[in-house]
């Protein structure tokens, strides 16, 4: 997979590509992370990347021309090869494990850090395929937002984390739902009066797997209610008006 960051701090990603599973996978070769900077597309000699806004108020906005021309040496003016070009935006359609998953299906893709007060408009108009944001808050800029999408996507890859198993089992990507994960427990068996489950220690695996599954639905029905989601019969029951049971 090769994801292309277009920044004006590329030092932004330096450290964080170089640690843990997002290093790793950069040094496997089973992911390939660049950087490219608007200010090199800049043609005056204070490499000038940002303009007061027409109608004035505060803030600087980015110019449309720096940023498509950076873009565009990455996929191709009018974008023949159809590579995604996502812009890191708090007005772009909520960032999920879904779609990390469909990124990491995708072999090549462009996220596109913004700054200052926003983008030209026409940036969008022309390149940007896709926007996304990471939630309902503001950056000082789409580094963050980017390093958190890249995460997301990596540790997904074939190879990335060397135990292909651990990555189906996490919140939101559990095979066939999208709860959050059970709680785990490690060595010593009891901590300050806190004991680890018994069933855990059993050695009895499918009861292992029961109580797992049953602590994920309990804890994502209790933390996170939204993620829930309604069965055909219940589904059918509110349809019809009838009433539907707690449990």
């Amino acid at each position: 997979m090769r994801a292309h960051v277009v920044t004006l701090f590329p030092e932004f990603f330096t450290g964080p590509l170089a640690l843990s599973i997002l290093g790793r996978a950069v040094e496997r070769g089973v992911a390939r992370v660049t950087c490219t900077n608007p200010r090199d597309f800049a043609t005056d000699r204070h490499r000038t990347v940002d303009d007061a806004p027409y109608g004035g108020g505060p803030g600087m906005i980015l110019k449309a021309p720096l940023l498509v021309d950076a873009v565009e040496s990455l996929v191709g003016a009018g974008n023949p090869r159809r590579v995604p070009v996502i812009l890191l935006s708090p007005q772009g359609e909520c960032f999920t494990q879904a779609r990390a998953a469909a990124l990491a299906r995708t072999p090549e893709f462009v996220l596109v850090c913004g700054h200052y007060k926003g983008i030209d408009e026409r940036f969008k108009d022309l390149v940007v395929t896709d926007e996304v944001s990471i939630g309902d808050f503001v950056l000082s800029g789409g580094e963050p937002a980017a390093l958190v999408m890249l995460d997301a996507v990596v540790r997904l890859l074939p190879g990335a984390l060397g135990d292909e198993d651990s990555a189906a089992g996490d919140s939101f990507g559990i095979e066939g739902q999208s709860g959050l994960d059970c709680a785990y427990y490690t060595r010593p068996p009891v901590y300050r009066g806190h004991a680890v489950p018994q069933v855990l220690m059993s050695g009895h695996h499918a009861r292992v797997a029961t109580w797992r599954t049953h602590d994920a639905a309990t804890r994502t029905q209790a933390l996170r209610p939204d993620l829930v989601k309604e069965s055909p019969s219940d589904r059918g029951r509110t349809q019809a008006g009838g009433r539907r049971e707690s449990h």
